[in-house]
């Protein structure tokens, strides 16, 4: 049996940076919400515990690959020695503030674990996605959500369901380098999410971001032609709404040289859910 299944991109439709802890770590408030494209993986059980992912991703050891990390975390917590062959389709740029690694976890722990019949409930995988990333455990429960903390304390949200114009200017952006930068802002307030809705939506590294890189400025003074736009998480990619696919598409044939980027409908389900479901109600 082959199990075959989406691993959604995300955008941040806002990001704020309230603060710096202790342990070197930021507190945020950020929504996130789901696209209807992102990387696919197909899982197929395999012997004696074995996990064998293919293709590699260039400069990335396999071990160190958030996918592989996911299955031998699996293994590790549950006591499961049973393997799997793992086949990814990346179509999500590295660096790019998308969430593909994050996503590609979280899809390979809820994948397992319905392959390996382990029976973990969504609240214990979203605990182990948490020791791999602070963006797993949304993909993991898979609702578009208000994020505080480290991104780890998730309350149900419903934005606008809309069309995107992703773009990705061809360049990766380090969310560490960022993070750690001194001018990043860290100085946000604290606001509810009601409040935060009804104020206009901003990323407090976007600013950061564009004068590290110019890339991102100019693709972002570009699409500002278009539509209002900005930045997901700590880039590279920007974004901005449409009306309809149309209209999305018409300004993403117009993209400068050297620029990629997709049309996608923002989901408040994440389609890992759906994928899911169907599989087993069939």
């Amino acid at each position: 049996m082959t199990l075959t299944l989406p691993a959604p991109a995300k955008l941040n439709l806002f990001l704020y940076i309230t603060g710096r802890r202790d342990d070197g770590y930021h507190n945020l408030q950020t929504l996130f919400q789901f696209l209807d494209y992102g990387d696919s993986l197909a899982f197929a059980p395999a012997p004696d515990g074995e996990l064998r992912l293919e293709p590699n991703l260039p400069g990335v050891p396999p071990e160190q690959n958030l996918i592989i990390r996911a299955a031998r975390l699996l293994q590790s917590k549950t006591g499961c020695t049973r393997g799997a062959r793992i086949r990814l389709t990346k179509r999500l740029p590295m660096g790019g503030g998308l969430g593909g690694g994050s996503s590609d976890a979280a899809t390979t722990l809820v994948a397992l674990n319905h392959l390996w019949q382990l029976g973990l409930s969504q609240k214990q995988l979203a605990e182990l996605g948490l020791q791999l990333g602070a963006d797993v455990p949304v993909f993991v429960r898979g609702h578009a959500a208000f994020a505080e903390g480290v991104g780890e304390r998730l309350t149900p949200a419903t934005p606008p369901e809309p069309w995107y114009l992703v773009l990705a200017p061809g360049i990766e952006v380090a969310t560490a380098a960022i993070f750690t930068d001194p001018e990043l802002p860290r100085n946000s307030p604290v606001l509810s999410l009601e409040q935060r809705l009804s104020l206009p939506w901003e990323n407090d590294c976007e600013a950061l971001v564009k004068k590290r890189h110019p890339e991102v400025a100019k693709l972002l003074g570009w699409l500002l032609e278009y539509a209002p736009s900005r930045m997901t998480g700590t880039g590279a990619c920007v974004f901005a709404t449409f009306d309809s696919r149309e209209a999305a598409e018409q300004a993403l044939n117009k993209a400068p040289a050297g620029v990629s980027g997709f049309v996608a409908k923002g989901c408040n389900t994440s389609p890992l859910f759906g994928a899911l479901r169907q599989i087993t109600d069939n």
